[in-house]
């Protein structure tokens, strides 16, 4: 009886204990949790960082600075108003901001220091010309042979391994007043390598969409009749036919579509010619073997760019002319006008401002009676050093573009001067891309898996807003300019949609 109710409580108190211990590693699994969580929430909250910067003897704020956590994949630049926003994971909150421009000295402070909405001051700096003259032999002596030597280091300066980019993208184009189409979007960029032809190599995908208004519809019909003549082998353009009130939404929507891929769609910059430096691998690029034919260079001054030297070499007309071979449109007879500024130590190219300006004949009387202006391409990108390689960090291109055509016979005849000005003010749009890389992704498992998901470069794909996705998304700060042209655009659209 004695051995059974021991048996009993060694029972009951082996029960107990088990419960104790159960109930321990549940509030320790619990805490775990909870501490995982906070730990990982911490690590995923953002600090949002504002500021402004200025030159230091002129006042002036500085465009396209550079604004980056060193040694990570997280930057953006400024904009016209010199002034930046830029979202750091707090994990990176004792790791050094920089704020860097071409010829001016860095600035320089924890993440954790820095000061919100203050002003930036940057002083020009001057790189050493008497450390250049000690190793001056044994360096290209020309222009032209520091970009040939550029080009040649490019598999080295380039990436060798696939990778994903992360970015933001605005896109709009105005008349000489006013906005006619906004739209703002999440892409990421995928590119197997420096190696791998751009045509199957590269892609594009539209995540998310922040703001789109279109309201192109209203006037472009050059688009229209571009896109009749294309599946249209016996259309003959009147000035009856391209009246707006004849033409369906719908189908001159369509033909807007048609035209914005062919001239200024992401699929045009990113694989096309105008991606100089990534394509200058591919046969007949600007860049190519032949780029001593289209361009000449010269040597301007050696600058400092964040504590490097750094060429900057003038792009000079060259002994033939520059196209770009655009089905259905001649985009031919241009000469080039820039500047390069490439790595003093490895010959990396950092950043190019390249125009291109009519110069044939033919391109001449093109651009100046339809688009009003000679500089028919501005291009600029920039890149961003990270382990060694160079990557993509930043894109502007512009272009105007035509959008109303129809009978002008009548002009001179019927027409005051302020009607026609105001008729050549509409004939065209300004067409502006910029885009800001911000994240760099090199997990190859990442990488596959994002592979697996269908992509898609169509920005006129309607997508539902997301908020949660947007609200630590680094993006492209809108100078006060742009504010007041998308407050005007967003009032009209809705005007419209009534």
């Amino acid at each position: 009886m004695v051995k059974t109710t021991n048996r009993l409580l060694e029972k009951t108190n082996l029960r107990r204990l088990l419960v104790k211990v159960e109930r321990y590693n549940y509030q320790l699994k619990t805490l775990l949790f909870w501490l995982f969580f906070i730990c990982t929430l911490n690590s995923f909250s953002q600090v949002e960082l504002k500021g402004k910067v200025i030159d230091f003897i002129t006042y002036l704020p500085l465009e396209n600075t550079s604004v980056y956590v060193d040694k990570s994949t997280i930057g953006s630049v400024s904009n016209r108003d010199g002034k930046f926003i830029l979202s750091v994971p707090k994990r990176l909150q004792n790791d050094t901001l920089v704020i860097s421009s071409i010829g001016y000295k860095s600035y320089k402070v924890l993440v954790n220091d820095f000061i919100n909405d203050a002003a930036i001051f940057l002083e020009e700096d001057i790189a050493s010309l008497d450390e250049i003259l000690i190793v001056a032999e044994t360096r290209p002596k020309t222009g032209n042979d520091v970009v040939l030597r550029a080009i040649e280091r490019l598999p080295d300066n380039l990436p060798e391994n696939p990778y994903l980019q992360r970015g933001f993208l605005r896109h709009r184009e105005r008349n000489k007043k006013e906005y006619k189409w906004l739209i703002e979007s999440a892409i990421t960029l995928y590119d197997s390598s420096y190696a791998s032809g751009s045509d199957k190599n590269l892609k594009i995908n539209i995540d998310q969409n922040r703001k789109s208004f279109d309201l192109r519809d209203v006037d472009s019909l050059f688009a229209y009749s571009s896109y009749l003549r294309n599946v249209s082998k016996t259309f003959k353009m009147s000035s009856k036919e391209l009246q707006r009130d004849t033409i369906k939404t719908e189908t001159l929507v369509k033909a807007i579509k048609w035209n914005d891929e062919r001239i200024n769609g992401l699929d045009f910059l990113f694989r096309g010619p105008l991606n100089l430096v990534r394509n200058s691998n591919r046969n007949n690029s600007i860049f190519g073997a032949d780029i001593l034919k289209n361009h000449q260079f010269k040597i301007d001054t050696v600058l400092v760019d964040n504590d490097r030297k750094i060429y900057k070499i003038e792009i000079k007309r060259g002994f033939d002319f520059v196209g770009l071979n655009t089905k259905g449109i001649y985009n031919e007879g241009f000469e080039s006008k820039g500047w390069l500024y490439i790595y003093w130590d490895n010959f990396a190219i950092k950043r190019i401002e390249y125009d291109l300006i009519a110069s044939s004949d033919k391109q001449k009387r093109r651009s100046k009676s339809l688009l009003g202006t000679l500089n028919n391409h501005k291009l600029v990108i920039s890149y961003k050093e990270y382990e060694e390689k160079m990557y993509p960090n930043y894109y502007y291109y512009e272009t105007p573009k035509l959008v109303n055509v129809g009978d002008r016979s009548t002009d001179k005849l019927y027409k005051t001067e302020e009607e026609k000005k105001k008729l050549k003010e509409e004939q065209f749009y300004y067409s502006v891309q910029e885009i800001l890389f911000s994240e760099i992704i090199q997990d190859s498992l990442v990488i596959v898996n994002a592979l697996k998901k269908p992509w898609s470069d169509d920005i006129f794909i309607q997508r539902p807003y997301n908020k949660e996705f947007w609200k630590n998304y680094n993006v492209l700060l809108e100078s006060e300019e742009e504010k007041k042209l998308v407050e005007d655009l967003s009032k009209r659209a809705t005007l419209f949609r009534e």
